[in-house]
Order: C-alpha cells, then sequence, then structure tokens
C-alpha cells in the first residue's frame, strides 16, 4: 500500500539553510572592500618584517663599520649605510619594530581609557556631565606642546628607574595613551546612550540585573564596531606621534633606531644622501595608509546597515 497521506518531496529551496556566523558576515563584507584587503596585506608584511626579519638578517642594527660608512644600496646593503656604517636595512627593521610596537601598545592604553570613560558617562547619568567636561578638557589641550612638557618632566625620572630604553619606551606610551582617548570616549558614550534605552537593556534592569552585568553582557558586545575601528586609527596617531617626538630629538636615545629617530639622523645629510629620509618616511606612510584602509573595511564591515546590502 502507498502512503497518501505523504505529502510532495520538499524543494531544495524550502530546505532551512544552516545558520550563517556574524563574524563570516562580517568577513564577507570586508573581502570585498579592495583597499582594506590590501591595507591589511601590507600592515601584516610590515608587521612580520619587523619581527622576523632582525632575526634572519646577517647585519646588526648597532653594528659600526668605519670603512663602510656612507654607501649606497649595494646587494650587501639593500639600503646602503649610514654615517657610521651601519647597515640602514638592519636600522630599518629595529625601529619599524620599536615604532610599532609604541602604536599598538598606546592604543591599547587610549582604547582602555576612553571605552571606559564612555562607557561610564553613558550609562551612568549622574557621572555623564564630570566625565564629558574632562573630556572637554583634554580635547582643548595642545597636544604636541603637552607631550613636550611630559617628555622633558619624566625623561629622566623614568630613564634612571628602568633604564634608557625602557623608561623612554613607558614615558612614550603613557604620554600618547593618556593624550588620545578622547576621540573613543565621545563615540563609545554616543552609542551606550542609545544602547540604554533599548528592549534588552531595559529588560535586564527590571529583573534586577546589576549594572556591571549589563554593561559586560549586553553594552560591551554592541560597542565592539566603534572600539575596534578607533583601534585601527589609534594605531596610525600613536605612530605619527612617536615619530614626530623622536623626529624632535625627544624620543628614544640615539643609538636606539626609530623610524622618527632615522628621519631626524638623515636631515643633516639630506642633500648628500636624500635616500636616507626617503626609507624611514616611505615606511611611516605606507603604514598609516594601511592601517587606515583598514579601519575603513571594518567601519563598513562592521555596520549592520552595509553588511546586509
Amino acid at each position: 500500500m502507498t502512503d497518501v497521506t505523504a505529502g510532495p518531496p520538499a524543494s531544495p529551496s524550502a530546505m532551512p539553510r544552516p545558520v550563517r556566523s556574524q563574524w563570516r558576515d562580517v568577513w564577507d563584507q570586508f573581502k570585498t572592500h579592495r583597499g582594506a584587503l590590501v591595507g591589511a596585506g601590507i600592515f601584516m608584511f610590515i608587521v612580520l618584517a619587523v619581527v622576523i626579519g632582525p632575526l634572519i638578517w646577517p647585519y646588526d642594527a648597532q653594528f659600526i663599520d668605519i670603512r663602510a660608512r656612507n654607501q649606497g644600496p649595494s646587494f650587501a646593503h639593500p639600503l646602503g649605510t649610514d654615517q657610521l656604517g651601519r647597515d640602514m636595512l638592519a636600522r630599518m627593521m629595529a625601529g619599524g619594530k620599536v615604532s610599532v610596537a609604541v602604536g599598538i601598545t598606546a592604543m591599547l592604553l587610549s582604547l582602555v581609557l576612553g571605552t571606559a570613560i564612555g562607557v561610564l558617562a553613558g550609562f551612568f547619568r549622574r557621572l555623564d556631565g564630570a566625565l564629558m567636561r574632562v573630556t572637554d578638557l583634554f580635547l582643548a589641550l595642545p597636544l604636541l606642546p603637552l607631550l613636550l612638557v611630559m617628555v622633558m618632566l619624566f625623561r629622566e625620572a623614568l630613564s634612571s628607574r628602568f633604564g634608557p630604553e625602557t623608561g623612554i619606551f613607558i614615558l612614550i606610551v603613557v604620554a600618547i595613551g593618556v593624550t588620545s582617548w578622547m576621540q573613543t570616549a565621545r563615540i563609545v558614550r554616543g552609542d551606550v546612550l542609545a544602547l540604554k534605552e533599548r528592549e534588552f537593556v531595559l529588560a535586564g534592569r527590571s529583573i534586577g540585573t546589576p549594572p556591571r552585568r549589563i554593561i559586560f553582557r549586553h553594552i560591551l558586545p554592541n560597542v565592539l564596531s566603534p572600539i575596534m575601528v578607533s583601534a585601527t586609527l589609534g594605531i596610525a596617531n600613536a605612530i605619527i606621534t612617536e615619530s614626530a617626538l623622536s623626529f624632535l630629538g625627544l624620543g628614544f636615545p640615539p643609538d636606539f633606531p626609530t623610524w622618527g629617530r632615522l628621519l631626524f639622523d638623515a636631515v643633516d645629510y639630506l642633500q648628500q644622501y636624500p635616500e636616507r629620509v626617503l626609507w624611514p618616511g616611505l615606511a611611516i606612510s605606507l603604514t598609516v595608509l594601511s592601517v587606515n584602509y583598514v579601519g575603513d573595511g571594518l567601519r563598513d564591515a562592521l555596520d549592520p546597515r552595509i553588511r546586509g546590502r
């Protein structure tokens, strides 16, 4: 006997589709931004070059060979040598390692400060006025003179306490971090003000969920998009700021290379050897441009209105 109650077989279009991950959708949207893909590739190449390059390159960044000073590009020294015979490629990789480390560490510090202040100001109304006035005060301060004052005041104390290299690293990271959190705080605050009136937050409050749990379980995951975009832009700003301080001679010691310090040292030889200015300037420009393109791609990919198109 045949089962007359059985219906026709379901069509393939009627079959339930597997649930797609949100991060898969973000990656699919990110791949459509060609500039972001190219920027991510360039930035990863720079990071790998400055991290792995010094381990496999035969020349040390501090090795002095007076007989090979002021040489042009060659097979032995692809970027030439400086006035002391030090290999410029080795110094570029060592300087890039320091510059990228400063950029990432300072970005993390400013991101933590900006996110904490933005969430507190947006979620707790009694803290909003005071925290936003502090934010406005920091925004009104001139950035570069403030950094110069901080370096001049704390340079000797930190150098004597932690050593010249570690002390200056801590000083520059803290100085950049505590003067670049304001934009992140204002962006996060605006998103939190809108999110705390949503139904899921009101439902959590109605059943007695403590504010700390609401912030970590509901608020922070929903402000992840602007935080990640601010992180990419913060790396670029930190690298530029560190390069500016090193170019002014207020960064790391002269024998400790950074891209900004290499630019500062090359100014005296600009007319005789202009390529010494070209390489660190090109490295800074490529790093900043690649990070900015990655930030643009993340902004579009994390926006659900654009991602749904």
